[in-house]
């Protein structure tokens, strides 16, 4: 295993490590609370979307398939952006709450708000996973959700670039690099599985990102996209 590897597994378990211990609880908001909030920070749009939201999270589901759908449609409705133009840093993973506040986010911020949303409504993380892939399409990494009806099932993925939800076979266009969800980290070497890389361990150095998940810290964007 190079350097580099070792590298990118030892900075992705020091994200993952703290990833679960916050994914159960973090959407548990007091709902007057979390629409003032984002009104005081985001403006009342901001608010609005927040309604949206909560009604996501409480609504009654016949099944899971009905869960993917509208969860990936709701946060498809936001806009793209980079970090750079929105938050003036090169890499800025949003919390769903500033996602949705501000109304826009890279890659990262729909994969991350659809996770999130999908655990809050009942999905097991063990179905989950986060993937960093590449895309062929647009020449660029990218980061998109999977959803494993069963651990040998073929994954079908959540994404913002194509809004339909489709069988990893029928993306091509989407090489999967590595994927994680709370609990481990694998190197994906082909497109259903992959191999377990490690499992989390808790580290300091991304305190930050679990304090974040809350009400008290959003972070204010550089430029406003309403």
């Amino acid at each position: 295993m190079s350097f580099l590897t070792k590298f990118i597994i030892t900075v992705l378990l020091l994200y993952v490590s703290n990833l679960y211990t916050y994914a159960s609880s973090s959407l548990s908001f007091n709902t007057s609370k979390l629409i003032s909030t984002l009104s005081q920070n985001y403006g009342d749009r901001a608010a609005l979307r927040g309604k949206a939201w909560l009604k996501l999270l409480n609504a009654s589901y016949e099944n899971e398939q009905q869960k993917l759908l509208r969860t990936n449609r709701f946060f498809n409705q936001l806009r793209f952006t980079t970090d750079k133009k929105l938050w003036g840093e090169s890499n800025y993973w949003a919390t769903p709450v500033e996602f949705i506040g501000v109304n826009a986010g890279d890659c990262e911020d729909f994969a991350l708000a659809k996770y999130f949303t999908l655990l809050a409504i009942g999905v097991d993380d063990d179905k989950l996973r986060i993937v960093m892939v590449k895309s062929l399409t647009l020449n660029q990494y990218h980061m998109v959700v999977a959803y494993y009806d069963k651990p040998t099932s073929e994954p079908l993925i959540l994404d913002n670039i194509d809004g339909r939800i489709k069988k990893a076979s029928n993306r091509s266009d989407l090489v999967p690099i590595y994927s994680f969800n709370g609990k481990r980290l694998w190197l994906n070497n082909e497109k259903r599985q992959g191999r377990v890389a490690g499992k989390p361990s808790r580290l300091k150095r991304w305190n930050d990102l679990n304090t974040r998940m809350g009400l008290n810290k959003l972070k204010q964007p550089v430029l406003s996209m309403e």
